[in-house]
């Protein structure tokens, strides 16, 4: 048997010597400080840029509702990760996990690769976020540069591919390029956050907007706020995407517990905060009416709070900064997913091909930008709700489903006492509660018509993931049986 196929087996847990801190190929760069900065980096940034409008669509001035609800539900699977990633601390995440709880080759193949997927689409979805920012920040300095859907196309696939080389350099360089752009992040929100109490204390804002609550017309409260939740949905996922790093953090069971909840409870702060900026800020009517859809609903809360500021030409450009943070992220994780799943004999060994020096997965780097390429072309041609909006919504769908999985892997792994000594423990009902609430989410009763797309999306995704799976399965079998020895050896 090869290295590779030994380092499978003990990621898999079939090698109980095996502690997860030694032979793996990565480098072991992320201490605590980065792996903070990751995780909040990747949930600041797109979501909150992208769906605090269409958050407040649906349910009026009781926007920040839905963030809320949509925090419990990431939190209570946050808790549920967290015992698994203390346990079995290796690359794969949700994939290894539901391997170890249901031992169905399929299902762990369909898991790894709607993980990997949702990146992607969450990639996607920034980039074409950043390449909307980027045309329309240059057309307030230059005449003629265009704004239509298909500028805004090829702006994206030139956002992923620069993304892609940023990846290729290494995970040490991506992760100090998040710090920067983390730290940009932050600026950023904090700069609405203040402009916002400014724009309050004098006289421009209005507490009690905070309760109006407005839904369409065809819609009840309840089936508003289900709708609501899972748009917001969108805006607090990220954390999971550190769990397929852990092979690259320095001290992962002493890590992640207190720092993935740290970083859960700054951006739930930051998140709520901006919410009640801007539904205190904004008449309730112009939430929907933003003066720049394309930049988003925020670019008006600085309008109202500091008019002095040229906000057309220099918020696209810091916007820019805070998306791209979670689209290099993304990119981030879902290469090391298909890379580790790669190593495990679960996709195509192939993609476990990693650079000499730079000891990165260009093979998966190169797949996975391939597919984030083509879901920018594809969404652009048959959506009429918008690629952000489609990706977006398909990213929470995935994860979603991904959570639910987690969730009830837990409650089956409790059987599992090795790993357990050091691992962190999550109270029972959690696990329940995470998996019920996720999948409530995750039906087309908390969509709209037009955003069932998103299944058609998530759809096309996985039966890509099932061809690979075939060649993998078609694969494996070929070679057992080229490597099986001929019953006539040894006879004379």
């Amino acid at each position: 048997m090869t290295q590779v196929n030994t380092e499978a087996v003990a990621a898999f847990g079939d090698d109980p010597v095996h502690d997860g801190e030694h032979g793996s190929p990565l480098k072991r760069v992320i201490g605590p400080k980065l792996l903070l900065l990751l995780i909040i980096g990747d949930i600041i940034g797109a979501g909150i840029f992208a769906i605090t409008g269409r958050v407040a669509g649906e349910v009026g001035g009781a926007a920040w509702l839905p963030f809320l609800l949509a925090f419990v539900i990431a939190t209570l699977t946050a808790f549920s990760y967290l015992e698994l990633v203390t346990k079995y601390p290796y690359a794969a995440g949700a994939a290894l996990y539901a391997h170890k709880a249901f031992r169905v080759h399929f299902v762990t193949f369909i898991v790894a690769f709607a993980v990997a997927s949702s990146g992607i689409t969450s990639a996607a979805t920034s980039a074409t976020l950043v390449g909307k920012n980027l045309l329309i920040g240059f057309g307030q300095f230059f005449e003629g540069v265009p704004q239509d859907a298909n500028a805004t196309m090829f702006a994206a696939i030139a956002i992923i591919v620069v993304l892609a080389l940023i990846n290729l350099r290494g995970v040490g360089e991506s992760v100090k390029f998040n710090l920067v752009l983390t730290i940009v992040t932050l600026a950023i929100m904090a700069a609405v956050i203040l402009v916002g109490i400014i724009a309050i204390a004098n006289g421009n804002g209005d507490v009690s907007r905070l309760v109006v609550f407005e839904t369409p017309e065809d819609r009840g409260a309840f089936a508003a706020v289900t709708m609501a939740t899972a748009i917001a949905f969108f805006a607090m996922v990220g954390f999971e995407d550190s769990v397929n790093l852990v092979e690259e953090c320095k001290n992962p069971r002493r890590d992640f517990p207190r720092i993935m909840l740290t970083g859960l409870g700054i951006c739930a702060i930051i998140y709520m905060l901006v919410a009640v900026t801007v539904i205190m800020v904004i008449p309730p009517g112009d939430l929907l009416n933003p003066k720049n859809p394309d930049a988003g609903i925020l670019l008006d809360v600085v309008r109202i709070g500091a008019p002095g500021i040229p906000v057309d030409a220099i918020f696209p450009f810091l916007t820019v900064f805070a998306v791209v943070n979670t689209a290099l992220i993304n990119m981030l994780m879902a290469s090391r997913l298909l890379y580790g799943m790669a190593r495990q004999d679960v996709l195509p060994r192939v993609l476990a091909k990693v650079l000499p020096k730079r000891r990165s997965p260009w093979v998966a780097i190169v797949f996975s930008t391939a597919l984030a390429i083509g879901l920018v072309v594809y969404v652009n041609l048959n959506s009429d709700d918008g690629v952000v909006a489609s990706l977006g919504g398909t990213t929470g769908l995935l994860l979603l489903c991904v959570f639910a999985t987690v969730n009830v892997a837990l409650l089956v792994l409790r059987r599992d006492k090795d790993g357990t000594k050091d691992a962190f423990r999550a109270p029972t009902i959690i696990p329940i509660l995470g998996g019920l609430l996720s999948l409530a989410l995750a039906g087309p009763w908390a969509r709209s018509r037009e955003d069932w797309l998103q299944y058609e999306i998530a759809g096309f995704l996985l039966l890509i993931g099932v061809a690979l799976w075939l060649v993998t399965w078609i694969g494996t079998l070929l070679h057992r049986r080229s490597s099986r020895p001929s019953r006539n050896v040894g006879r004379s």
